[in-house]
């Protein structure tokens, strides 16, 4: 208005603003879904499958909803950050923890920008449902619809079959259990190998049930004796197989593999199954099986499904099997549903499947938590009246009448949970530790008993509060760098020196420094080159990669003062100003490598961690001994030799004196190191503290800059949106 019309404008009147509107076509949600692209709250694959499902449901002469968008681009970021489905009850009930939209550290939204919880917060499940079930682009499975809806639950069609070839074949197992010729002898071999006890030995009773089934499970904390009880229970069927064999049998075994996710979780278990192997009391037992019956060599799942580079599927499926009676999968709650659903088809009708894994740690990387699934009612067994007698019968070890359920599942009958750690005791900061976190609950008690070196076992480090140092260092960062050097020894309770563990002596705990000691000290002196005379370079190569394992920095987070990009670069720094590393950037003698993707022609797998080393294996023109550098890796084999590989060669990779706690699994250490960053973020829950403390086998230091921030992530646990346990019902 003007002054003529009688109105003068006041300086602070507020301009008026439209309302923000929720987009009405499908061309307005995908231009929405662009912008959150653009601010990194969604991946650009996201956008391009809603896009996509436009175009399908198009082309077949319907017209695309902007809700029907939404919902596609939904689905497919609940994938990405590792759930199996979208649960629609979830979504508009909460929307913004459902889909942790936006997401920590993305850019801020402008005044007139939708959130998540602008679009689906108002809308009830059953106008969501109702408009899924009238699209082209949504069916019940039967049909090859992209997106299938199974109740409440929307899956990309891929991971929805997955589920259903995972339950199909577990169901296949449970109602098909295997015959056995002589159960009495099955617990004979089972009190050869374990003794007899009055009281509950829930090792037995484990390999009983797994004896039982041709689907298993068995899960535990650390220390519980998982890898103890699967060579027991290997033990026990090759016994019983061998005694009850016929005459002329060209061989009495059965044929098992053992298997891991990860190449580092299959030379760990490799390491420890030999070791629980040479222990056996094989003369004890029926038959007398040989030791060779027990395989000690672990493989990556991929190598015996047998890889395609390039593609999804393996040269083992449905139409060509894997040779074996009995398949064990280690550290399987690493293993996600496309995965499973590969090792389902590839198992013959007739094969054993028995997982071991911690049902407690983080789930896997990508889709899906298919142990935590499979072991949801595992703590109170819910075993039925008929197996707890069987059990009984076989072991001699009574149940305590609080696991036997008149109402069992199937699925309970093939779940056994070890319930005593044989490594931590009461004493045992790390044990305790864990079993609180598991809990949820972490107290001030329990903090100040870590802050006052009340446990022995554990250390904790408390970065200075206020910005920075005069050099313009974060005094936190440089604390934990000046941690990664020694150890910090100091911290420990008699500084860390006469402790026992098991009646065991102890080391004391020791930072990156130990390694790069050997490194230099006990470098091999001879010049060779051929493969004969590499013997000292192999055993020094595999001293050095030893000693690497006995200290490791965890994180939470990729970035920030915290995460792992940053640390690397500190610690790199500190060991330089120590001078036990020339340089911090390329290629140096010392530096630890962690590959990040599959290289199928190196044989390395992502996880696979090496260190660099100087060698005198090429020569000049007078034929003198030059050094060269080359990447030293354990084999995947467990066979404890050494790939030797030139840093040309590696594509994918970063140095690794810190790595997120999700990159540690299948690993453990002598002393770990985790640290709690100073915010909340949605990575940071109860699962991740639990999997990075009990990364430690023996010395634990926790590094702690706001105890809330680490209270509050023990109170929140993850919840991954999955239907698997419910087709087992």
């Amino acid at each position: 208005m003007t002054q003529e019309s009688g109105y003068i404008p006041d300086l602070f009147d507020a301009p008026e603003t439209e309302p923000v509107r929720a987009p009405d076509t499908a061309a307005e949600a995908l231009a929405l879904l662009d912008d959150w692209v653009e601010r990194e709250w969604i991946r650009a694959l996201d956008h391009a499958f809603a896009a996509f499902i436009c175009t399908m449901v198009g082309e077949q002469g319907e017209r695309p909803s902007a809700m029907l968008a939404l919902l596609a681009a939904m689905v497919s970021h609940q994938v990405g950050r590792g759930h199996v489905c979208l649960d629609v009850n979830l979504l508009c009930q909460a929307t913004e923890p459902t889909l942790v939209l936006p997401p920590e550290g993305a850019s801020s939204l402008p005044p007139d920008s939708l959130r998540p919880s602008d679009l689906f917060a108002d809308a009830s499940p059953d106008q969501l449902l109702d408009a899924l079930r009238s699209s082209s682009a949504v069916g019940n499975g039967e049909h090859g619809t992209p997106l299938v809806l199974d109740g409440s639950r929307l899956y990309l069609r891929r991971f929805w079959r997955y589920e259903q070839a995972i339950a199909a074949g577990i169901r296949a197992r449970l109602d098909n259990p295997p015959v056995l010729a002589d159960e009495a002898l099955l617990g004979e071999a089972l009190d050869a190998l374990f003794g007899r006890t009055d009281e509950p030995d829930y090792q037995k009773i484990a390999c009983a049930l797994a004896a039982r089934n041709r689907f298993s499970v068995i899960t535990g904390g650390p220390g519980t004796g998982k890898t103890t009880t699967v060579v027991n229970l290997l033990a026990a069927l090759q016994s019983v197989a061998c005694e009850s064999a016929g005459a002329g049998e060209a061989s009495p075994y059965l044929r098992i593999r053992l298997a891991a996710p990860t190449g580092k979780a299959a030379a760990r278990l490799s390491e420890s199954i030999g070791g629980a192997v040479d222990k056996l009391p094989l003369e004890n037992l029926p038959g007398r099986p040989d030791k060779s019956a027990i395989p000690t060599q672990v493989t990556t799942l991929h190598r015996l499904l047998g890889s395609r580079p390039g593609s999804r599927s393996f040269r083992h499926d449905e139409d060509n099997p894997l040779p074996l009676d009995i398949l064990v999968i280690d550290e399987a709650s690493m293993v996600d549903v496309d995965l499973m659903a590969s090792v389902f088809a590839a198992l013959p009708a007739g094969a054993r499947l028995i997982m071991l894994g911690d049902k407690d740690q983080l789930a896997s990387v990508d889709a899906g938590a298919v142990l935590g699934e499979l072991c949801q009612r595992a703590e109170k067994a819910h075993y039925l009246p008929e197996t707890a007698r069987w059990l009984q019968s076989v072991t001699g070890c009574p149940l305590p009448p609080e696991l036997v359920d008149l109402e069992g599942q199937p699925l309970d009958q093939g779940v056994a949970m070890l319930r005593k750690s044989y490594r931590f005791d009461e004493h045992s900061g790390i044990g305790v530790l864990a079993s609180a976190t598991n809990a949820g609950r972490l107290d001030r008690r329990m903090v100040d008993q870590c802050r006052q070196q009340f446990f022995e076992d554990v250390a904790w480090l408390a970065p200075e509060k206020g910005p920075h140092r005069r050099d313009g260092k974060d005094g936190g960062v440089a604390l934990l760098a000046d941690h990664a050097l020694t150890g910090s020894p100091e911290r420990f309770s008699n500084n860390g020196v006469g402790r026992l563990v098991n009646d065991e002596p102890v080391e004391p705990p020791v930072g990156y420094g130990h390694y790069l000691r050997i490194l230099k000290d006990q470098k091999p002196e001879a010049a060779v080159n051929d493969v004969e005379g590499r013997e000292p370079w192999d055993a020094w190569a595999t001293d050095v990669l030893k000693a690497f394992n006995h200290f490791k920095v965890l994180c939470a987070l990729r970035q920030g003062p915290f995460g792992v990009e940053g640390l690397n670069r500190e610690i790199a720094e500190r060991l330089r100003r120590a001078g036990l590393i020339d340089q911090i950037e390329g290629w140096y003698a010392g530096r630890p490598v962690l590959i990040t993707g599959n290289d199928y022609n190196l044989g390395l797998m992502n996880g696979d961690i090496g260190v660099t080393l100087s060698v005198p294996w090429d020569r000049d023109e007078a034929g003198e001994p030059v050094e060269t550098l080359r990447v030293a890796f354990p084999s995947s084999d467990g066979s404890g030799t050494i790939r030797w590989i030139s840093p040309s060669r590696l594509q994918s990779l970063e140095t690794v004196y810190a790595m997120t706690v999700h990159k540690s699994q299948g690993s453990e250490f002598t002393h770990a190191c985790l640290v709690i960053p100073d915010r909340l973020t949605p990575v940071l829950t109860r699962e991740l503290v639990y999997t990075g403390i009990t990364r430690a086998r023996h010395w634990l230091s926790l590094v702690v800059s706001q105890e809330g921030v680490l209270k509050e992530a023990v109170g929140r646990g993850v919840i991954r949106a999955s239907g698997l346990a419910r087709l087992l019902v």
